[in-house]
């Protein structure tokens, strides 16, 4: 598989092990005050706002094309292996092409959530999640990465909560996703959240996670 992704969905997840390890602080299911019909999906709603392990507040919101930067520069914060997971590959910085496939995204179709906090009066991307509808509009291909300085905070399971929800609400019916085998992380948050787990028939060193919904 390609570095970087043809599609807006690289078939690679990357989470924090302590989002299987602390059930109490994540809730059970996404709030159910957003209840989405295909088009009310946006670049402005819905947004939730929680509260990590640690304490601090966290924004989970659509992402937009405005966000471009913030993207490149949450990708280039993530470290050697967290990119490789990621990308199935390493980047050290993803080219134009790739932000805009990343960011411009048809929410008609596909979604794609970031965690954004304020940090030094600054506001950073510490988490996104994303999923790219299949052409037989049964199936998605999904993705999450958490920054490597925010994991171990339940982060990767609040992403995904979401984005199942959604896809659910949507009348999806499978999730998929294409990750490295030594991904020890996403192993165990893919079976917290119910995947199951065979190994990849065109590569050895890939497994594929799916989800009937």
């Amino acid at each position: 598989m390609s570095m970087l992704p043809e599609s807006p969905v690289p078939g690679a997840l990357n989470a924090d092990a302590s989002d299987v390890r602390d059930k109490k602080l994540v809730p059970p299911a996404v709030a159910a005050n957003h209840s989405l019909q295909p088009g009310d999906l946006s670049a402005q709603s819905p947004r939730w706002t929680h509260r990590l392990h640690c304490g601090t507040s966290v924004l989970i919101r659509p992402i937009d094309e405005q966000d471009a930067q913030l993207e490149r520069r949450f990708i280039e914060r993530l470290s050697p292996q967290s990119r490789r997971f990621r990308f199935l590959g390493q980047i050290a910085s993803p080219s134009d092409e790739t932000l805009r496939q990343l960011t411009q995204i048809d929410f008609t179709r596909d979604v794609a959530f970031v965690a954004v906090i304020h940090e030094n009066n600054e506001k950073k991307e510490i988490g996104v999640a994303r999923y790219g509808l299949a052409a037989d509009g049964q199936s998605c291909e999904c993705a999450v990465v958490v920054s490597d300085a925010w994991q171990n905070q339940g982060l990767g399971t609040l992403l995904m909560r979401h984005l199942i929800e959604i896809a659910r609400q949507r009348g999806i019916r499978r999730m998929l996703s294409i990750d490295a085998a030594d991904n020890g992380p996403m192993r165990d948050l893919a079976a917290h959240l119910g995947f199951a787990r065979k190994s990849d028939p065109d590569d050895s060193a890939q497994v594929i996670h799916s989800l009937d919904l």
